[in-house]
């Protein structure tokens, strides 16, 4: 039975890092729902602008898709997607398959995350935007990232059955 998992949070949280190990464990497909986004939006964040609705809009729906064509297929897949609103969880979860796992940080840690990264195109400036936009999921598995990545995968396996 095919199962996606979303593995969400802010900028800097580590999704893309516990998700592609999480998808290796599992023998399971691997997206960044950053390599979906138009060019636009990729430069319109790297000038420092956050994203809005109508810039997320085409990429949500392209997401979507993604996630739907695995379900009909019967393929489990692991997204790293920064999922923020609820609303934009709503458009992911096809169906109930659909699993989040939410790496929950502080701001000063995941600044600082940030700040060493190298070659994103995702400022550090635009990280208090992304916190004023989250809505924190009622219904995910929500991991604390001062936990290593390894930890942080048993968690979110044994939080959705993975």
């Amino acid at each position: 039975m095919a199962q996606v998992i979303v593995v969400m949070g802010v900028s800097g949280s580590g999704k893309t890092t516990v998700g592609a190990r999480l998808a290796q464990e599992l023998g399971w497909s691997f997206y960044d729902a950053d390599d979906f986004h138009s060019e636009a939006n990729r430069e319109k964040m790297a000038q420092g602008i956050p994203l809005n609705d109508a810039d997320r809009a085409e990429w949500l729906k392209s997401l979507q898709a993604l996630i739907q064509k695995h379900v009909e297929e019967g393929t489990s897949c692991v997204l790293a997607c920064s999922a923020l609103k609820q609303r934009y969880r709503d458009t992911l979860a096809v169906n109930e398959k659909v699993r989040f796992a939410y790496l929950r940080g502080s701001f000063e840690q995941i600044e600082t995350r940030m700040k060493l990264r190298k070659d994103h195109y995702m400022p550090v400036e635009l990280l208090k935007s992304q916190f004023e936009a989250l809505e924190e999921p009622r219904d995910a598995v929500i991991v604390d990232i001062s936990h290593s990545p390894d930890e942080i995968i048993q968690i979110i396996r044994k939080g959705t059955n993975a």
